[in-house]
Order: C-alpha cells, then sequence, then structure tokens
C-alpha cells in the first residue's frame, strides 16, 4: 500500500509544482529547433501584417490624445510592442523574443511605411528592451508578471530614440513623460495582451509543440 501511494504522491508534487511555475524551453536552451524558427517567423509575419495596419489607424486617437496631452501619443505607440512578447512568451528561447519583432518591422515595411528604415531601427529597439526582460528573468519565467515587464522594458529603448527623431522639439519634460507612458501602455498593452493572446492560442491547441501548450494541457487536467 504504501509502495503505490508514495511515487503517486511524489508525481502529484511535482505536477503541481509544474503548474505553479513556467515551463522552460527543452534544453539546450540555444539549441533552437526548425518548429521553433518557423513559429517565429509566423508570428512575426502576422504581427507585422497587424503593425502595418495600425500605421494606418493610429493617427487619429493619436491626435485626439496629444491634443489633450502630447505624451499621451505615448498610448497608441505601444501596440507595436506586442511581437516581442508573444515571441519571448512562446519559444522562450535567447533572441527568441528580438527575432519575432525584427521580423515583424520588416514585413509592416514591404507594403510601404511613413517610416522607412527607421521603421526597422524601432524593431530592434523594442524587441532587444523584450529581450533583456526574459534574460533578466534567466529564460525561466514567462507568467503574467514576465509579460508585463516584458512589455515595460520594450518601451524605453524605442522613447529615447524617439526623443532625437521625432521629438526633437519637446521640452525634456514632455519628453519623460513620454517615456513613462509608452512604458505604462507598453506594459499593459503589449503586455497584459501578448499574455492573454498567448494564454488563448495555448488553449486552442495551437501552441501544442511549445511550453504554453503543455502548461495548458497541465492546466486542463487539474
Amino acid at each position: 500500500m504504501s509502495t503505490t501511494n508514495t511515487p503517486a504522491g511524489a508525481t502529484a508534487t511535482g505536477s503541481t509544482a509544474a503548474r505553479r511555475g513556467s515551463i522552460r524551453a527543452t534544453a539546450p536552451l540555444m539549441g533552437w529547433r526548425t518548429v521553433d524558427l518557423l513559429t517565429i517567423a509566423f508570428l512575426g509575419a502576422a504581427f507585422g501584417i497587424a503593425y502595418w495596419g495600425w500605421d494606418l489607424a493610429y493617427q487619429a486617437p493619436a491626435n485626439a490624445l496629444g491634443g489633450l496631452f502630447p505624451p499621451l501619443q505615448g498610448i497608441t505607440g505601444a501596440p507595436w510592442l506586442m511581437a516581442g512578447v508573444v515571441g519571448g512568451l512562446v519559444v522562450r528561447r535567447p533572441g527568441a523574443a528580438l527575432l519575432c519583432e525584427v521580423v515583424a518591422a520588416l514585413v509592416s515595411m514591404l507594403p510601404g511605411t511613413q517610416w522607412g528604415f527607421a521603421t526597422l531601427v524601432s524593431g530592434i529597439l523594442q524587441g532587444l528592451g523584450a529581450e533583456i526582460a526574459f534574460a533578466l528573468l534567466g529564460y525561466a519565467a514567462f507568467g503574467l508578471v514576465a509579460a508585463l515587464l516584458a512589455g515595460a522594458l520594450s518601451a524605453p529603448l524605442e522613447a529615447v530614440y524617439e526623443w532625437f527623431v521625432y521629438w526633437t522639439d519637446w521640452s525634456w519634460g514632455y519628453k519623460i513623460a513620454y517615456g513613462l507612458i509608452l512604458t505604462a501602455a507598453g506594459a499593459v498593452v503589449a503586455g497584459g495582451l501578448g499574455w492573454l493572446l498567448t494564454r488563448g492560442l495555448a488553449t486552442a491547441g495551437a501552441l501544442n509543440a511549445f511550453p504554453p501548450g503543455q502548461e495548458a494541457r497541465e492546466h486542463r487536467a487539474v
């Protein structure tokens, strides 16, 4: 009787621990699989198309917010930060967040964009910020807090870049306020919605080959 119960108890404890934490990518972390590369390419392309659509639609809300307080335009910049967050949450390997954001930037440039090559620069800076967030967590935590941090850190490098390229006539008070607003919006929009999107894809069975899919299966098994 005790021989049967002990392994069962150990298995239950291990399963509970796995559900409470994040499941990491298969070792070695730098051992990218073909499915990882293809998924980042797909996600990046999908976000790139969405980014291009937002390029066409953001002006009206940006002008409305800017009329209230110019730095509030940072809110409309948050959707462009989401690809890196989702790429990192799904693949969970070093470079995934950066690569996904760069692919999204490149795809959004293909139909033509008012910012030209600066779009790629922004993609690199935004993706690098998200990458830093996941690196700080040792590529071991991918829950809501990690997503919020990745969304938030996607913003500062981009904000500084925009200070010297787009907002050159602003006072430093406006520039700092813009950076803070973009960071907060990045956490909520890119981080929060990116986390919900990843969970939704995992629950739908679209991420079965990745840790989020395994987490979703374990959650359903409870």
